[in-house]
C-alpha cells in the first residue's frame, strides 16, 4: 500500500476507526495498521469487519473487529473500553460511520429525518464524548477526526445530511477549544466526491453528473485520499491543528455543482 509517511510513523499506537467495515474507513484502517497502529475496526455489519481485519491481519498488522451501532451510546462506550482492555491505550479516534440517502428536503420523512441525523450527529458525539471522558479520566490526551461532507454551499438533494454535518463540524470548533486543556485535538475532514463504495448508492443521472462537473480537476477523488488526509491530522505533523476542516475535494467548494438528487429542470440551462 502506497503511503506519504514512514512505516513506523503509529507504532505502539492505537486507532479506532468507525464505519471501518469498507470504503474510505476500510482504507483508514489499513493505512493506520500498515503504518504501525493496533486498530479496532468497528461497524455494524461484522462480516464486512471481519473482511477488514482479514486483510491487516494478512498484511503484518493487528486490528480487531468490534461491531456496534453508533447511535447507541452504550456500544460506544463498550468500543472505547475494548480499545484499553485490549492495548492499554487509545491514541486517535476516526468518526468515518455515517449514511444518507437522497431526496429533496421537502419530501423527507420525519423518519428518514430522525435516521440521518441520529446516525452522523448523535452518533458521531457518543463516540466523541465516550473517548474524551476516558482520555480525562486517563490523564491523557488524544486524537479525534470526523469524517464529514463538503458542505461549503450546501448540497441540494442532502439537506438532512447537511444539518448532520454542520453540526459535527461546529461542534467539533467548539469542543476542540473545551477540551484543549485536556490534551485532546478535535479536527474534521471533508471529502469531496470518493470513488468508494457508498457512491454507488445513488441514482446514475447524479453520478454521471458528479462525475463531469463537480471539480476543476473533472475527476473523482480515491479513498486513498482521504486515508491519507487522516494520517496527516493523526501525526505529529498536526500537532498544531485543532478546529480545522480539512477539505479534500479537488477544488469542489470552489467550482462543483453538486446535487444529491437529480437537478429540476428550472436549473438547467442551454447554452
Amino acid at each position: 500500500m502506497e503511503t506519504s509517511y514512514r512505516a513506523d510513523l503509529f507504532e505502539d499506537q492505537v486507532a479506532l476507526v468507525t464505519g471501518g467495515g469498507s470504503g474510505i474507513g476500510r482504507d483508514i484502517a489499513m493505512r493506520f495498521a500498515a503504518l504501525g497502529a493496533k486498530v479496532l475496526v468497528c461497524g455494524r455489519k461484522r462480516d464486512a469487519l471481519d473482511e477488514t481485519c482479514g486483510m491487516i491481519d494478512a498484511a503484518g498488522g493487528e486490528a480487531e473487529p468490534f461491531a456496534l451501532d453508533i447511535r447507541e451510546r452504550e456500544m460506544c462506550q463498550a468500543a472505547i473500553s475494548r480499545a484499553w482492555e485490549r492495548w492499554g491505550r487509545l491514541d486517535t479516534l476516526v468518526n468515518n460511520a455515517g449514511g444518507q440517502f437522497g431526496q429533496a428536503a421537502i419530501d423527507i420523512s420525519a423518519r428518514g429525518w430522525s435516521a440521518v441525523i441520529d446516525t452522523n450527529l448523535n452518533g458521531t458525539w457518543h463516540m466523541m464524548q465516550a473517548a474524551a471522558r476516558r482520555w480525562r479520566d486517563e490523564g491523557r490526551g488524544g486524537c479525534v477526526v470526523n469524517i464529514v461532507l463538503d458542505i461549503a454551499r450546501g448540497i441540494p438533494g442532502m439537506a438532512h445530511s447537511v444539518a448532520a454535518r454542520g453540526g459535527v463540524v461546529y461542534l467539533s470548533k467548539t469542543v476542540a477549544v473545551e477540551w484543549a486543556p485536556l490534551g485532546i485535538r478535535v479536527n474534521c475532514i471533508a471529502p469531496g466526491l470518493i470513488r468508494s463504495s457508498g457512491f454507488d448508492l445513488y441514482e446514475p443521472a447524479v453520478r454521471r453528473k458528479s462525475l463531469n462537473d463537480s471539480n476543476p480537476m473533472r475527476r473523482m477523488g480515491e479513498t486513498a485520499d482521504i486515508a491519507e488526509g487522516c494520517l496527516y491530522l493523526a501525526s505529529p505533523g498536526g500537532r498544531f491543528i485543532t478546529g480545522e476542516v480539512l477539505t479534500i475535494d479537488g477544488g469542489q467548494q470552489m467550482w462543483g455543482d453538486v446535487w444529491g438528487i437529480a437537478k429540476p429542470d428550472y436549473f438547467r440551462f442551454e447554452d
